[in-house]
């Protein structure tokens, strides 16, 4: 019978037995736990990371649709482009590609299809005498560009871009010449060079070394300069000069001239004007009296073709004054 108290033994509920309640996490952890839970943002609807600092929370926004098909459009894209074009890199060379492209391959393509364009042009120029392209102004034109672009590539390295020469590298643009400015003389300088190694005919002046070899004194040799800076008009006559006139005219004029007007058959520099090749001061004039100088220049035709050859002459001598026949 049951008593006052109800059935005996442990408390039953609707669904059984009724467990204690489990007791809340506490601490500090706890506290973290709950302040690092993500949630959501309420001014803009966003869940949070969960991640917190000095009172900021991170927003864990969606990344824009547009900008994720942009990206998996370029890794799409790379992949294809490594597929289709050189881009691995190995040890000698690159991944070929299905598509056999190089942009060497694209370059040698275009340079036929170009040299083919002016092939006309070039088989014009190539029968034609270099004393005849001044006589024909459409051909010398072409010529002229020709000239230019190669000239770019190939001489202002020692000439400038401008062509307007440096120290021991003559400016192309005076018409002040060593050999000559007519363009057949232009032409024969350009194909064999200047004291050029390996050419039979290339052109060669080679003064001596007055005061390396003995030829004059340390002191003869300020006599001569001081002539020289006479005859161009740079210093009054004096008398070291009067005695450096004695000098030139016992070594120096079989070249030079007796007035120091220059030789060009064999390439003397006129000495009388403002144009130094080396510089005319009293200190550069004593370096190439003493020890001479032997500046050198390629000869082009073992190294460009003929037509280029006779382009550069074109171009060199529409810089440099325009003389039209051979100086005598």
């Amino acid at each position: 019978m049951a008593n006052d108290h109800g059935p005996t033994g442990p408390q039953s509920g609707p669904t059984g037995p009724q467990s204690a309640p489990t007791r809340p996490e506490t601490g500090p952890d706890a506290d973290n736990h709950a302040r690092n839970a993500p949630r959501r943002d309420e001014p803009t609807g966003t869940h949070t990371v969960g991640h917190e600092w000095d009172g900021i929370e991170e927003l864990d926004t969606p990344l824009p649709r547009w900008w994720l098909n942009t990206f998996y459009l370029c890794i799409a894209f790379a992949v294809g482009y490594v597929v289709a074009y050189p881009a691995l890199p190995g040890l000698h060379s690159a991944s070929p590609g299905v598509l056999g492209w190089t942009s060497r391959g694209a370059l040698a393509t275009e340079m036929k299809t170009a040299d083919a364009s002016h092939g006309a042009v070039r088989a014009s120029i190539a029968a034609t005498p270099v004393e005849g392209l001044v006589r024909n102004p459409v051909l010398m034109r072409a010529a002229i560009e020709g000239g230019r672009a190669a000239f770019k590539v190939n001489c202002v390295q020692c000439h400038g871009a401008g062509a307007a020469g440096s120290k021991g590298y003559p400016n192309l643009n005076d018409d002040d010449w060593l050999w000559g400015g007519d363009i057949a003389t232009i032409h024969t300088t350009l194909q064999h060079g200047i004291r050029y190694p390996g050419d039979d005919v290339t052109r060669i002046s080679q003064m001596p070394a007055f005061g390396q070899t003995g030829i004059l004194t340390p002191a003869q040799v300020q006599d001569v300069v001081s002539h020289v800076r006479v005859i161009s008009r740079q210093d009054p006559a004096s008398a070291a000069s009067a005695r450096g006139a004695a000098l030139f005219a016992a070594n120096c004029t079989v070249c030079h001239g007796a007035n120091g007007e220059g030789n060009r058959a064999v390439g003397a520099p006129r000495l009388t004007d403002a144009i130094w090749l080396y510089g005319g001061t009293r200190a550069a004039l004593t370096q190439t009296v003493t020890y001479a100088r032997a500046g050198v220049m390629p000869a082009w035709s073992q190294r460009l073709d003929p037509v280029t050859v006779k382009m550069l002459a074109a171009y060199v001598h529409s810089l440099g004054g325009g003389e039209t026949t051979p100086a005598p």
